[in-house]
């Protein structure tokens, strides 16, 4: 038989595990996700407060951030160099002087985006849509644009050419009002 003491000191160690396992569920990650820009699912989890703090600990940590949704971020002078980038929505991103040297930005989504200043050198941007990105006094040197979407980016090319060339080998059609291409060719 239970004593009255034995049935209370039970109900105490009762008492005790439900409160540990509330307390467990009242736990919050706090930080950032990074999560897929296509199904929502998290690629990475940071315990940083910013997306330029969590963005670069991923890359540190060579997170593959393909397809990643950062439409918005402010990644400004942020160290992305050898960031793999493809897919990515950046949409009206903030990446105003960040490093994006040797970065995979195929197929990325960067409409909007504030490159400024960036350091695009030798960068991957394949596909890419630029369309209406600020891109004046980025670094393009070596950069391959092959098929990239340039609608009414915004380029200075400034007192230098070092984007000359990337932009030469990107620019390959032109696209007519009624939807139609022409290859451009060069002359002998």
């Amino acid at each position: 038989m239970i004593t009255k003491k034995q049935v209370l000191e039970n109900l105490e160690e009762c008492k005790k595990y439900i409160q540990e396992a509330e307390n467990i569920k009242e736990e919050k990650v706090l930080g950032i996700a990074i999560k897929n820009r296509f199904t929502g699912d998290i690629i990475f989890q940071s315990t940083k407060t910013t997306y330029k703090e969590a963005v670069e600990e991923a890359i540190k940590s060579e997170a593959n951030l393909s397809k990643a949704n950062l439409s918005g971020a402010d990644l400004s002078g942020s160290n992305l160099s050898g960031a793999y980038l493809s897919g990515a929505n950046l949409s009206g991103a903030n990446l105003s002087g960040a490093d994006l040297s040797e970065a995979n930005l195929s197929k990325a989504y960067l409409s909007g985006a504030d490159l400024s200043e960036a350091y695009l050198s030798k960068a991957y941007l394949s596909k890419a849509d630029l369309s209406g990105a600020d891109l004046s006094g980025a670094d393009l040197s070596g950069a391959n644009l092959s098929e990239a979407k340039l609608d009414g980016c915004l380029f200075y090319m400034g007192n230098g050419n070092r984007n000359f060339e990337a932009l030469c080998k990107a620019i390959k059609t032109i696209r007519h009002n009624d939807g139609s291409f022409e290859e451009i060719t060069s002359s002998k």
